[in-house]
């Protein structure tokens, strides 16, 4: 007994090919599945900078209130509007406002002895919060800043 083999969708009918024309073919499918998988995937990664780091802070901190601020290259960790900040002394006027927020994957920074660590995945930042290694990322968000003197008052954009 011999087996036929079937005639594809074209030469069987005609017709039928006809109403599929806005149907994938296979390989527009895997196509399209792969690429949707490769954005996944990226996007888990963190690719975007500081997705849950706030983009403003608006607030003013009294510079007298963290001690670790008393001297250039003192780095105080403040919670100021909700969100979690690591703020730099770089000189006698100037300072640094970060988020501890990792662009990564929004694991905590901690100040270590050379700048930044995240704890969740090891991404290292300067202390100018400039992503130095470990993990591949961005650098971390930083906030403008305007220092009073006069009144010692520190307003963080």
């Amino acid at each position: 007994m011999s087996q036929s083999i079937p005639a594809t969708t074209s030469q069987a009918n005609p017709d039928a090919l006809a109403a599929c024309e806005g149907c994938l073919s296979r390989r527009a499918f895997v196509s399209q599945a792969v690429l949707a998988a490769a954005a996944a995937a990226l996007a888990a990664c963190g690719g975007g900078a500081d997705a849950t780091a706030p983009s403003t802070i608006g607030a003013m901190i009294r510079v007298s209130d963290y001690p670790a601020l008393a001297n250039v290259g003192g780095v105080a960790l403040a919670s100021v509007n909700g969100a979690s900040l690591a703020i730099v002394r770089t000189s006698t006027t100037q300072f640094l406002a970060l988020s501890r927020v990792c662009p990564h994957e929004a694991g905590r920074i901690d100040p270590v002895s050379s700048g930044f660590l995240c704890q969740k995945h090891g991404a290292r930042f300067d202390a100018t919060g400039t992503w130095t290694g470990g993990q591949r990322t961005s650098s971390m968000r930083a906030y403008p800043t305007s220092y009073d003197a006069s009144t010692g008052v520190l307003s963080i954009g």
